[in-house]
């Protein structure tokens, strides 16, 4: 694998965002959309960037609700066509399971195709605990 590193996407590290693989995102980026995300403090977002290039991405909301502690929802995944089978997608939501625990969130949670067989065969690599096999959770409150 290429040297990949993670970053958060934050307004010191939008730049990134200038040089994107083809496949890490569904559309183009859109500015209005991005500086809505970064405008909101629960919006997290890793980066893997190899050679200044964008090859894959995890996003995540710090969840708040009334009567539960707060957890991380991971809403997607995604990495560049060309970088698939590569670790990438691993390294970023094992990130992303610590940035759970320092956000103070009390569980890490997704949901995914249950058809989508290398998704399936990622989270449960990660030993989350497994609910009618397409939603998982983990979790990652500090001891």
């Amino acid at each position: 694998m290429a040297d990949v590193k993670i970053i958060r996407l934050s307004n010191p590290t939008v730049h990134v965002l200038d040089c994107i693989a083809h496949g890490v995102f569904d559309e183009a980026i859109k500015p209005s959309q991005r500086d809505a995300f970064l405008a909101e403090e629960n919006h997290h977002m890793l980066l893997a960037v190899s050679d200044g290039q964008v090859v894959g991405m995890a996003s995540a909301v710090k969840y708040l609700h009334p009567d539960k502690l707060p957890s991380l929802w991971i809403n997607e995944v995604g990495v560049g066509d060309d970088w698939l089978r590569q670790g990438i997608a691993k390294k970023l939501m094992d990130t992303m399971l610590q940035l759970s625990e320092e956000l103070g969130c009390e569980e890490a949670w997704l949901g995914t195709e249950s058809d989508n067989a290398p998704a399936l065969a990622l989270y449960r690599s990660l030993n989350g605990e497994e609910d009618a096999g397409a939603y998982f959770t983990w979790d990652t409150e500090a001891d």
